[in-house]
């Protein structure tokens, strides 16, 4: 893994599902020449669909709700991906990327593993299949694994492994709801993901049977970059990279996010730089004792809530200077 003349890493974390808002990093778009060029590289491969896309994503009343499957998928993925290389256009040399659900593909294509325009087509069949799943949604839950396990049942799982006490199950509705209503009763604070499907849960398995073979079609590259994996939570291997079934299974398998950072950090310090909407990741990061200690750091790019673009924009400018800070991007050159 590449390292920093202070001995720590540089890895992205790319936030996944229920971190999509409205408008989410729209206030770079026109004003970030790399952010809107890699944007609308999407949107244009997406045709058709990547202007209705588009409007949605620039509107304060979208046609179809954010939530929804067929606009949080690409768009997550569109954001990760265009905030990515924006990092990367400062100079900044990642040793690592850590994606979080639809977070890994992007990260994918920012290591060289697929050329964005198979990541879209990809993320297209993504939608159309998950489209013919079942509803339901996911819940995040501010207690351990073991303590929500017992209230486990009619196809609700573990979709989540976030932090310590921050754990998400994901499964269909109502069962779902069941399980929620348990929680409360017994004194747990949740609330609901923003998310219309059952992501990383079993439910979603026949929707995605034979997403496979598509894969397989594809050219597949090894990784510039380390890709650490929130599904095994280690890097992955050069066989792991290029395996159909891995990529295939991401929206059913669940997502290890506290395991796979405890991984990354144990093995080195870093600076983590959230490259996507939020601070979701950022949050969760800066309970890890590695950061806690002042070891590693961690750095968003975009605010925590949503806000007008000007935040937006302050936001990413803060950003680009904690890491030339952090000795992690090099200053702007004149003119």
């Amino acid at each position: 893994m590449g390292t920093l003349a202070t001995g720590r890493s540089t890895v992205l974390l790319l936030p996944g599902q229920g971190s999509q808002h409205l408008r989410m990093a729209a206030g770079l778009f026109g004003t970030e020449p790399v952010f809107t060029a890699a944007m609308d590289e999407v949107f244009t491969a997406l045709g058709t669909e990547g202007d209705r896309l588009r409007e949605d994503w620039l509107s304060e009343r979208p046609a179809v709700e954010l939530d929804h499957v067929t606009r949080s998928q690409p768009l997550l993925f569109a954001v990760d991906h265009a905030l990515g290389q924006l990092v990367l256009s400062w100079g900044v040399r990642p040793g690592a990327v850590l994606g979080h659900s639809i977070g890994e593909l992007a990260g994918a294509v920012l290591a060289g593993v697929f050329a964005l325009p198979d990541a879209v087509a990809l993320v297209r069949e993504r939608i159309r299949l998950l489209g013919d799943g079942p509803p339901g949604g996911m819940l995040a839950v501010a207690a351990a694994p073991e303590e929500v396990e017992p209230f486990l049942g009619g196809d609700v799982v573990i979709g989540a492994y976030n932090a310590p006490r921050q754990t998400v199950l994901a499964g269909p509705d109502p069962a779902l709801e069941k399980v929620h209503a348990a929680l409360l009763e017994a004194d747990f604070t949740c609330r609901r993901v923003p998310s219309l499907s059952p992501f990383h849960s079993p439910a979603l398995a026949p929707a995605v049977e034979g997403s496979a073979d598509l894969i397989a079609a594809l050219p597949v590259r090894p990784s510039r970059i380390t890709l650490h994996s929130c599904y095994t939570a280690l890097p992955l291997s050069p066989d792991e990279v290029t395996d159909p079934e891995y990529w295939a299974a991401q929206p059913v398998a669940p997502v290890r996010f506290w395991p796979a950072l405890d991984a990354l950090l144990t093995d080195c310090d870093a600076v983590l730089v959230e490259a996507g909407p939020g601070q979701g990741l950022a949050q969760l990061a800066r309970r890890h004792p590695s950061v806690r200690a002042g070891r590693s750091a961690v750095v968003p790019l975009l605010p925590a809530r949503p806000g007008p673009p000007e935040r937006d924009r302050a936001s990413v400018a803060a950003a680009r200077e904690a890491l030339i800070g952090l000795g992690v991007a090099p200053q702007p050159t004149a003119g």
